[in-house]
């Protein structure tokens, strides 16, 4: 049992000595000892060393009881050295009859004492009688004596108030000192029965115990309230007060007597109440509360509280003390204290609850000190005794001041506990302790308690090898020969291994079987009994390997939520996608405190170190999660991988793949950043041309492929590596990683990706070039100039492609060297061949970029033959030379800015005007392309021939836009003027259009001056609006400054721009408009029609004389 306290005796008397011990009142280092002849005796204790506790938590009877039974060896020397008790003085006279109560007011060094049936006011230190005896205290039968710290109502200043309460028949009598200071003022409450105990619960109510049951009573209202046990009632519709006659107490009146009732404050605010042996624990309200009885086996003579036991001493008969746990109400330890009668604790201190822990016990001869043990010793010795509820229980009352590291002990404590349960196989039970947020159990301390299969290395079970059933057999055959090699083999296969130690670790040693009787069993002679009794023992062996993976299943299911309650506590100091600490709270407190109990080493280490322990940590919790997962929920494991952990990659590896579950390898991989792994696994499982049967979902390279492209570009070389596969499989598919409409295929770095795509098939290097040249509008030139060198050694290299192919690839080339600006035109010049006919018109295109518009018509002319493309090429050059031509004569650059795209980026298109190849100079002029294309037409370079008919189509479509005189030159003199009809018309046309387009715009011109002339002399009619030059304002003597807001009186005055009237001199103040307008006035445009000061046209400023309340100006 527990030695939570040992009794020392202070003070005994003497074998000659014939007083008995009726009292006493311990204080400081004061003991006052009343006794039966009315003396009063005074003694000092002295410090000695305190007597180890014994080893068995119970007191004997030989260190208390009295000198005259005293049979014991004699204490040592050194003992008897030093008395624990010095007598300083005895007061012989103090009473004429036994003191039966003592109690002390300190405040205002007050003695109280009942003797005689009355009360009685002494000095503390003089011991002479005050008021003795106290008025109206005649036939008193006990009294007791609070001290309390309460606020004035009225000032609001704490102040000492001390009360007595005297029990006298049905009375109650109260005094009171304020401040040292005893009120005159008596109170008298009448009870309905003799009051035979009385309990302070408070500093204003007292409980009152009587033979009809306990009443509580408020000493400054006298309002008397019965206290009620839950769930007893009397008569109906009326409940009745604790402690009233029931069946044990009729049986003790008919027998003369009535057991007293008992009240004691517990903790703050509860008090305890016991009537025979009923209990009844209340709060100072007098409300019950749910707390079962006491089991005491009989009444006891005393209760009392001392921090932090309930104590009861039984009748001295008996001489025994019990210690009980107020919460579960255990009984922990029973002292043996010989004649023991009453019980005596020193007044409370109210602001520390447990300076209260030393009490007293007294018998007729002896005085004992009951001296508390520390209560580290305390739960010590409760673990070792394995009652770990009760330690749990006494820690949380204790205060943290009390113990080393109250924090720690309990935490150990519980998790101690919870392997306890653990071992009961109260799996649920046990993790919901070790996950409690005041635990935090390390998870290498929790996984000890897993086989191998769930907790890895850190298993603290032994996987014992399985042992047949051959022995089982021979003890149950009594003697019979060993089992056939043949059936030991079947019966060892029939039995798994795999949860053996488990299941012993959960069970204990397993008891043995029952074994047949020897005689019965040397009778069974025959092979079915035989047969039989081995079928029997395999059946058994089923049952107890079925019952041992339910059990590790139910474990395992309750250890999941251990984990994650663990994962979660851990995830709020370190961050599960980087690794690394998350900031500490500037306050001591959670945040540090939760991480440092999740490592076995509560040491201080520096956050480098203390960051690696965590991770090392987190990697055992979901690595363990991922193994639970796996037994007892496969389907859940892959969910662990979609968010970040630290499983062990190995570990995961090996079990996944002996599982065969191949894609949550491959999420897994990817969530660990194990990329190359990950597409090992792919390539393995897509490349073979026929699916695998353990992956057939990984077939092909399409999860090659959205793996690759959520791959960042720094990742480019793996990039690179395994989408090479993928790009032989399937081309289209494999060059979505590069050509897909994302942030990662547009940053990869595309002079790698170009170099690695030549290596592969320089068709994809083709698309690939096109698409970031036109989707992504790159303009590095190297890239355009390698796709042209590409498109050209196609054209080239492949001799024999299809018609339909050959053309588009070579549209595809010449549609890339007209839009292009970025690619080197020498060069594009020099890798096209001359004398292929299939590169004429990408020979044209380059030469019109570089300007050389005739060569480019020569090609189109005469090698190819196309005069519909040398018109249209033509054109094209008319209208860029003409939005150039307009570009460069527009004087507003806002207007140049406001022009069409498309325009400007003709006139882009051809920065270098074509060269005079003529007679003339002709071809200078913006219609000189056609010029060119006719002298080409009418005057062909030897060897070729005129072309009349072309010539004639060009002079009737563009007529206009070929001059006459060098026109006319170029026609031979014997065409005839008929086939040149529609030419002059052209040109007719033209001249008129123009003359007509000028004397649209002169109208036009002279209209806009009209309307900018009306709106200058008239205004635009709109009020508030311009006025023009004719406006006036009106100036009164009430109106004021915009600006200064003064009057303007005859000050010079300045009229803005929207009519408003300010000083001339606040034009510089304000900006000379309070409403945003300009701060310049209007410049004066008309004269003033009068020096007086009545008229002002336009702006400008004037003075005004004499002027009226109300004039025009």
């Amino acid at each position: 049992m527990l030695s939570a306290f040992t009794a020392r005796p202070i003070i005994e008397l003497k074998q000659r000595d014939k007083s008995k011990i009726e009292c006493i009142l311990a204080y400081g280092d004061r003991v006052l000892v009343g006794l039966n002849t009315g003396s009063l005796r005074i003694y000092r204790v002295n410090e000695t060393p305190p007597t180890p506790p014994p080893t068995n938590g119970t007191t004997t009877t030989a260190a208390g009881h009295d000198h005259d039974d005293d049979t014991s060896a004699p204490p040592p020397p050194k003992a008897q050295a030093k008395k624990a008790t010095d007598l300083l003085r005895e007061e012989e006279r103090f009473s004429t009859r036994a003191i039966e109560q003592l109690a002390i007011i300190k405040e205002a060094n007050i003695l109280v004492s009942l003797s005689n049936y009355n009360v009685s006011l002494h000095d503390i230190v003089t011991f002479e009688p005050l008021e003795a005896p106290l008025p109206k205290t005649k036939n008193a039968t006990t009294f007791a004596v609070t001290s309390n710290i309460v606020k004035d109502p009225d000032t609001g200043i704490p102040e000492i108030i001390s009360r007595l309460a005297v029990a006298v028949k049905r009375r109650l009598l109260l005094w009171s000192w304020h401040e040292s200071e005893l009120s005159p003022d008596v109170s008298e409450i009448m009870l309905p029965e003799a009051i035979r105990s009385i309990t302070w619960a408070n500093a204003t109510q007292v409980v009152c115990g009587m033979n009809g049951g306990f009443v509580i009573v408020d000493v400054e209202t006298a309002k008397i309230e019965d206290i009620v046990a839950p769930g007893t009632v009397g008569a109906p519709g009326a409940q009745v007060r604790f402690g009233a006659a029931s069946a044990v107490g009729m049986g003790y009146m008919l027998g003369g007597y009535m057991p007293k009732p008992l009240s004691a404050k517990l903790a703050e605010g509860e008090l305890l109440l016991a009537k025979d042996i009923n209990t009844l624990f209340i709060n100072d309200k007098g409300k019950a509360l749910e707390k079962r009885q006491i089991p005491w086996q009989a009444a006891p003579e005393a209760i009392g509280y001392s921090y932090p036991y309930i104590l009861a001493l039984q009748a001295p008969a008996k001489g025994s003390l019990e210690v009980r746990n107020p919460d579960t109400l255990s009984l922990l330890q029973a002292l043996s204290l010989p004649g023991a009668a009453a019980l005596h604790f020193p007044p409370p201190t109210v602001s520390v609850a447990h300076t209260g822990k030393g009490f007293h016990v007294l018998s007729d001869r002896v005085v004992w000190k009951m001296d508390s043990t520390d209560y580290d010793s305390q739960i010590d010795e409760l673990v070792k005794g394995g009652k770990l509820d009760e330690a749990i229980s006494i820690l949380g009352m204790l205060e943290d001041a009390l113990l080393k590291n109250k924090t720690e002990t309990m935490r150990e404590i519980k998790m101690m506990k919870a392997e306890g349960l653990f071992k009961q196989k109260r799996f649920r039970e046990s993790m919901d302790l070790f996950n409690e947020e005041e635990v935090n159990a390390p998870p290498e301390r929790v996984l000890k308690l897993f086989p191998k299969i769930i907790a890895g290395e850190l298993s603290g079970i032994e996987d014992e090898p399985h042992h047949d059933d051959s022995d089982c057999e021979s003890s149950h055959a009594g003697g019979e020969e060993e089992a056939k090699p043949e059936q030991q083999h079947s019966e060892a296969v029939s039995s798994p291994q795999k949860g053996g130690g488990f299941a012993k670790y959960l069970m204990g040693q397993m008891a043995h079987r029952k074994q047949l009787n020897p005689e019965t069993a040397s009778i069974a002679s025959s092979r079915k009994t035989q047969d039989d009794d081995a079928a029997s023992i395999k059946g058994r062996s089923s049952e107890d390997h079925a019952q041992e993976e339910k059990e590790l299943k139910a474990s395992v299911s309750e250890l999941l939520s251990y984990l994650a309650g663990a994962r979660t506590r851990l995830s709020r100091v370190i961050d599960p996608a980087t690794g690394k600490l998350k900031p500490r709270k500037s306050q001591s407190g959670s945040t540090e405190q939760a991480f440092k109990s999740l490592l076995l080493s509560p040491n201080d280490e520096d956050d480098d170190q203390l960051e690696k322990e965590l991770q090392h940590t987190y990697r055992i919790i979901d690595t363990t999660l991922f193994r639970a997962y796996m037994y007892s929920r496969p389907t859940l494991a892959s969910s662990l991988f979609r968010i970040p952990n630290f499983c062990d990659p190995d570990v995961v590896n090996e079990s996944l793949v002996e599982h065969n579950r191949f894609n949550e390898l491959v999420d897994f991989f990817c969530g660990k950043k194990l990329h190359p792994q990950a597409l090992k696994l792919l390539r393995k499982f897509g490349s073979p041309d026929f699916p695998d049967p353990a992956a057939p979902s990984l077939h092909g390279p399409q999860r090659t492929v959205m793996y690759l492209q959520v791959l960042p570009p720094e990742m480019i070389d793996v990039i690179l590596e395994f989408s090479e596969w993928t790009l032989r499989k399937d081309p289209k598919l494999g060059m979505e990683v590069f050509l897909a409409d994302s942030e990662n295929a547009e940053t990869l770095p595309r002079d790698q990706v170009i170099r690695f795509l030549d290596s592969v098939d320089p068709n994809l290097e083709i698309q690939y070039l096109e698409h970031i040249v036109d989707e992504w509008d790159d303009l590095t030139p190297d890239f355009h100039n390698r796709l042209v060198e590409l498109f050209v050694r196609q054209l080239r290299e492949n001799n024999k492609p299809a018609a339909a192919m050959r053309q588009g690839l070579m549209e595809r080339l010449v549609r890339f060297l007209r839009e292009s600006r970025q690619y080197s035109l020498g060069k594009a010049l020099g890798l096209i061949p001359k004398d292929d006919p299939n590169f004429y018109e990408a020979q044209a295109v380059v030469l019109s970029n570089m300007g050389q518009h005739r060569q480019a018509l020569v090609i189109y002319v005469f090698k190819m033959k196309d005069y519909a493309k040398a018109e249209e090429y033509c054109n094209f050059i008319h209208k860029t030379q003409e939005a150039g031509a307009q570009i460069t004569q527009l004087a507003s650059p806002t207007l140049s800015a406001q022009l069409s795209p498309s325009i400007q980026a003709a006139q882009t298109n051809n920065p270098r005007p074509s060269s005079s190849h003529g007679p003339d100079n002709e071809d200078d002029a913006p219609q000189g392309i056609y010029h060119t294309l006719l002298s080409l037409y009418l005057t062909p370079p030897h060897p070729y021939q005129p072309n009349l008919e072309p010539a004639l189509d060009l002079l009737s479509k563009h007529g206009s836009r070929l001059p006459a005189t060098s026109t006319l030159s170029l026609v031979p003199d014997s065409l005839p003027v008929a086939q040149l009809e529609s030419y002059f018309r052209g040109r007719m046309r033209a001249a008129n259009s123009a003359v007509n387009e000028t004397r649209i715009v002169a109208g036009l011109r002279k209209t806009s001056l009209l309307n900018s002339n009306a709106l200058l002399y008239l205004g635009d009619g709109i009020p508030g609006g311009q006025g023009g030059r004719n406006r006036r304002v009106v100036i009164s003597d009430e109106r004021m400054c915009g600006t200064c807001h003064k009057r303007l009186g005859g000050s010079v005055v300045a009229v803005l721009r929207d009519n408003k009237v300010v000083h001339y001199g606040c034009l510089s103040r304000g900006g000379g408009n309070t409403h945003g307008g300009s701060s310049r006035p209007m410049s004066p445009v008309g004269s003033m029609t009068s020096y007086g000061g009545h008229s002002l046209k336009g702006g400008g400023t004037f003075s005004a004389w004499g002027r009226t309340s109300s004039e025009r100006v």
